[in-house]
């Protein structure tokens, strides 16, 4: 500890000469971003691997205390200051097509790899590096909303993490009511699809005829990357009331042969795009296979998200009575008339089957489950009356089936063929 301690202190020393002449050419408003940029690039350049560890510890706590005027900067510096160099790439390039050997070819490896790839696994190897990345990211991808030019920087970040955060290094885990109460409470917070209101609504989906698993990651120790929670019942589910319902009467084990995948939240926005969520049930469905062999049936039970946002701008009225068009759109309340339910419901089956974005179902949680091999199965209407559920979904859930049989098909098709598994039930909605 001593001789990191030596080693932060002489590469504080070192970098302040630098630092103070590139501070009398910044603003004060952006001093900030500057030291932090020249503390990057004395990370780049420097050999030292103890005085290279404290640099990068230096580099991650300074940019968490950058105000979002400082990061928009800082943004900026890295897509500007450790990019790649045209001029090299050009030579490189040359070069390898005057004599196309190995020597040439790592050359234009080299050139077309931005340094600040390097600069990011350097800081990686901080004690905290890997989390403060994830944040850096995530908050990259909201600075990239109205600064397209970023998307190189996050183009080489993501690059990175999908290498950093390959299942083969993730952990799966149950959470139960013993796992640390740190945990639990993040799990709490992270929840995205049906909020956990306080610790007794998350012990009664932890008990008995509930669980939970997540995926963790060994530079990340305590701090869930993803994770699903489940119910095992003796029936398909049509409603999320009764899953989440705390004064139920729990199933027996022995009596369950349904496992139903009813939320599964990504827990940082720094890792999108990044996707084990996939892996995640998978892992799940062989681990529950083990634990109750009776179970036959693996389902979901999902909301529509983007449904309602798509009817404020669909054409409608080409799909269902005419007449209807207007009040299709309307805020759903509890009960409304049949004519307007039937076309709702029909509308979901034509949105969730022929809606798509770069040839795949527009909906984002259609587009996860089908690109996991599920089926689409079952729409249940009045399924999630919550407030969220009538905003986005008009309420009306899916079930997504996972037939173990059949998803390795499934998933071929949807990807090569852009087909769609999906139940009769739900074709004759059309």
């Amino acid at each position: 500890m001593r001789a990191f301690s030596r080693a932060l202190a002489s590469v504080v020393d070192v970098g302040r000469d630098l630092l103070a002449r590139r501070r009398l050419a910044a603003t004060q408003s952006d001093a900030a971003s500057v030291a932090l940029a020249d503390l990057c690039h004395a990370l780049l350049e420097h050999r030292g691997e103890a005085s290279g560890l404290a640099l990068a510890s230096e580099i991650t706590s300074s940019y968490l205390t950058l105000s979002s005027e400082d990061r928009e900067t800082f943004f900026q510096s890295l897509l500007t200051d450790f990019g790649v160099n045209r001029e090299q790439i050009l030579e490189a390039a040359k070069n390898y097509s005057d004599k196309p050997d190995h020597k040439n070819l790592a050359a234009v490896a080299k050139a077309v790899e931005a340094p600040r790839q390097k600069l990011f696994r350097r800081i990686n190897m901080a004690p905290d590096g890997t989390r403060t990345l994830v944040t850096l990211r995530g908050q990259l991808l909201q600075a990239k909303r109205h600064n397209s030019a970023l998307a190189a920087v996050d183009a080489d970040l993501r690059h990175l993490f999908i290498s950093w955060f390959n299942k083969g290094f993730l952990e799966m885990q149950r959470i139960s009511w013993e796992t640390p109460a740190a945990t639990l409470e993040k799990i709490i917070a992270y929840e995205a699809v049906h909020a956990i209101n306080g610790w007794d609504d998350l012990r009664n989906r932890l008990k008995h005829d509930r669980s939970c698993f997540a995926f963790f990651h060994p530079a990340m120790p305590g701090d869930p990357l993803v994770f699903v929670e489940v119910a095992f019942t003796d029936e398909l589910p049509g409603a999320i009331a009764p899953l989440l319902e705390q004064e139920r009467e729990p199933l027996g084990a022995d009596k369950a042969d349904t496992v139903v995948f009813y939320s599964i939240s990504n827990c940082h926005p720094g890792l999108a795009g990044v996707s084990f969520g996939n892996f995640l049930i998978k892992q799940v469905v062989e681990e529950v296979r083990q634990e109750h062999p009776n179970i036959k049936t693996f389902v979901t039970l999902s909301p529509v998200p983007a449904f309602r946002k798509w009817l404020e701008t669909a054409r409608v009225e080409e799909l269902i009575e005419p007449h209807l068009a207007d009040a299709v759109k309307e805020p759903v309340n509890t009960v409304v008339p049949a004519e307007v339910r039937d076309a709702l419901m029909k509308l979901c089956a034509h949105y969730l089957l022929n809606e798509k974005s770069r040839g795949l179902a527009k909906d984002p949680v259609a587009r996860f489950h089908l690109g996991n091999g599920a089926r689409l199965h079952r729409l249940h209407w009045a399924a999630d009356l919550s407030t969220k559920g009538k905003q986005q979904s008009a309420g009306i859930m899916v079930n997504y089936l996972y037939d173990l049989d059949k998803i390795e098909i499934n998933h071929e098709e949807y990807f090569d063929q852009g087909q769609i598994a999906v139940s009769k039930t739900i074709s004759k909605l059309l």
